[in-house]
């Protein structure tokens, strides 16, 4: 999919059975703190980096698809349970930790800190959003004004 020009991103679960790629700088990265993502990750909250669907492509295996709510689809490795992907109509997000390379990312909000652990702290300076996404969902609250 990538060529030297312009290198492919990529990314694998944890026993390697899925393998994946994408070209293309990402939409946006976000921590997210809902419920939903807290059980399927089994974290406290999740690092999505969302990207264009069309320039994903799995290179080994396929994920296992689960319809967590009406609307989302979620995949995790079938064989290690790694979680894979996060898709609605309107994005495709691919759990941040599942790129062999985390570290060139830059979150740039926390989403849905309504439902974040009582015992978390957010410490870094990023905004904060009680629901969605500013300008994506109309009755975005950020969370400092809440």
């Amino acid at each position: 999919m990538g060529d030297g020009s312009n290198p492919a991103t990529t990314g694998r679960c944890m026993c390697g059975d899925i393998r994946f790629e994408y070209l293309g700088a990402p939409v946006e990265t976000v921590h997210c703190h809902c419920e939903s993502c807290r059980r399927h990750a089994s974290s406290p909250f999740t690092t999505f980096v969302v990207v264009d669907k069309a320039a994903f492509r799995c290179t080994r295996g396929a994920p296992v698809a689960y319809a967590s709510s009406p609307g989302v689809e979620r995949t995790h490795c079938g064989r290690c349970g790694s979680p894979i992907s996060y898709e609605n109509l309107g994005e495709f997000a691919l759990y941040a930790c599942t790129l062999d390379d985390p570290t060139t990312l830059n979150p740039e909000r926390h989403i849905r800190v309504a439902e974040k652990m009582p015992w978390i702290e957010i410490g870094d300076r990023l905004p904060q959003f009680r629901t969605q996404r500013e300008g994506r969902n109309p009755g975005v609250v950020p969370a400092e004004t809440a």
